[in-house]
């Protein structure tokens, strides 16, 4: 018997395939940031700043609300969008506190470890908790088998 929520056979692509694309991935992406960590420059004056940070948190934003939306809708799909807003969070505390400098250095760290990063680990559990209840729901719905 697999893991609960192991795709076995069906339509779908094997989690096989699954595997093997991001572990793909993963030995591409390793390479890559040698190449960034050597080439970046640590000084860089960037335009469309103000777009890039306002998207992100625009992007935060829409996730937060469409959490709040499908949780109060009682819709178990709210587990997905709390899991990205977990990660959203995270690149963004990840981003403020590495792009700050000087007293806004203090504050965004501050605001990572007391407010942000709280926030996704909380946004994390709620994940679980809707993937847990959902194969709790699936598992109840399920015909009962041959003795």
């Amino acid at each position: 018997m697999g893991e609960i929520g192991a795709v076995r056979r069906g339509p779908f692509l094997r989690s096989r395939w699954i595997a093997a694309a991001f572990a793909g991935a993963a030995v591409v992406l390793l390479p890559w940031m040698v190449l960034l960590a050597v080439g970046l420059p640590d000084h860089l004056r960037v335009r469309n700043w103000a777009t890039a940070w306002i998207g992100l948190d625009v992007l935060l934003l829409a996730a937060i609300v469409l959490t709040a939306w499908l949780a109060y809708r009682r819709d178990l799909r709210y587990g997905l969008t709390a899991a990205a807003t977990a990660a959203i969070c995270v690149v963004d505390s990840w981003f403020d506190v590495t792009t700050s400098a000087g007293r806004g250095w203090w504050i965004a760290l501050a605001l990572a470890v007391l407010v942000e990063l709280p926030f996704a680990v909380a946004c994390g559990w709620l994940a679980l908790r809707a993937y847990r209840l959902a194969v709790t729901r699936a598992a109840a719905s399920r015909p009962p088998g041959p003795s």
